[in-house]
């Protein structure tokens, strides 16, 4: 995930202004509960520009586009030096809006923690707040997940709407962001190839052959190389992503929060086989593997990585 912030003073480049449009069209029930535009069901490129327009007049806010690594418009986030009252001693987060789209994939998540490191990298370490209408228990139920607590219960200033302040101390981050990449493998009968870990954090779990990448690796790069030096196998080539989805374990000692992208492909049954392949597994804390199939993974008794692994692959034979 890349964070961009949106240059204020200058008309927005039809093609950006476009994606903007897109992404706050998409997201028609929020706008039904906040009533930012007079039509939900018709959010215009006029109005985006606009609304943005005001938002980077405030002094000391930056709105901030989220791409993925092939450079997708998938978020976008408001912030604010300060919050307009001089009694409030915290930067604020005004926005965050993922495409609704690409909603359950962990873009909201990401961005957030994106923006927290942003604060502390400014020197802003003591603590970050934001406002929740007080119609959005979903957005509620998020922030409180993302380790922000409710600290009071007032009006917005713009239109007066019941809100609840919420606030999270920043400190140190406590984990490291690693970016990584998996393949699923699929066989002609659908059976799917898994290798099994037993980690400190997190204990026994199965994974896709797959693993961190290294600076300057793009998702697909990094999912090729670390499927060779897994299995082996040359030749496969990743298909279409699967998912995206991130998760918290401990690596060489170091807690990280990861980000997956996971592509899927077709390829021949066999085992992995090749030189040096015993110490590799070894190094990366394999345990053993094997063949998956579809009813197998449903009923897995240990955690399978990414969850609900079944179910992604079934819709994308669908």
């Amino acid at each position: 995930m890349i964070l961009e912030p949106l240059s204020p003073g200058r008309d927005l480049p039809p093609p950006l202004l476009a994606e903007l449009t897109a992404l706050y069209a998409s997201n028609r029930e929020f706008h039904r509960l906040s009533g930012d535009f007079p039509d939900p069901d018709d959010v215009r490129p006029e109005q985006v520009a606009a609304a943005l327009a005001e938002d980077l007049a405030v002094p000391g806010a930056e709105v901030l586009l989220a791409r993925t690594e092939e450079g997708r418009l998938v978020a976008l986030a408001g912030t604010l030096a300060h919050h307009l009252d001089p009694a409030d001693p915290d930067p604020w987060i005004g926005l965050l809006m993922v495409d609704a789209a690409e909603h359950g994939k962990g873009h909201g998540r990401a961005v957030a923690d994106l923006v927290e490191e942003r604060f502390r990298a400014q020197g802003r370490r003591s603590a970050v707040r934001l406002a929740v209408l007080a119609n959005n228990p979903k957005a509620l139920a998020f922030w409180t997940a993302l380790g922000y607590e409710v600290i009071g219960h007032r009006p917005d200033r713009a239109l007066g709407r019941p809100c609840a302040v919420l606030r999270k101390v920043l400190g140190e981050q406590s984990r490291t962001p690693r970016k990584a990449a998996r393949i699923a493998v699929v066989d002609p009968d659908g059976a799917v190839l898994l290798f099994r870990y037993d980690n400190i954090e997190v204990g026994v779990h199965w994974a896709l052959p797959g693993g961190g990448l290294e600076p300057g690796e793009s998702p697909r790069e990094g999912a090729l190389r670390e499927l060779a030096d897994e299995t082996g196998w040359t030749g496969l080539e990743p298909g279409p992503l699967l998912c995206t989805w991130e998760h918290d374990f401990t690596h060489i000692g170091t807690p990280v929060r990861q980000h997956e992208h996971v592509y899927v492909t077709r390829g021949p049954r066999r085992d992995p086989a090749g030189p040096g392949l015993a110490t590799a597994h070894a190094a990366d804390g394999i345990l053993a593997w094997r063949w998956w199939t579809r009813r197998e993974l449903a009923g897995a008794p240990e955690p399978m990585w990414p969850p609900g692994l079944a179910g992604l692959l079934d819709a994308w034979e669908d």
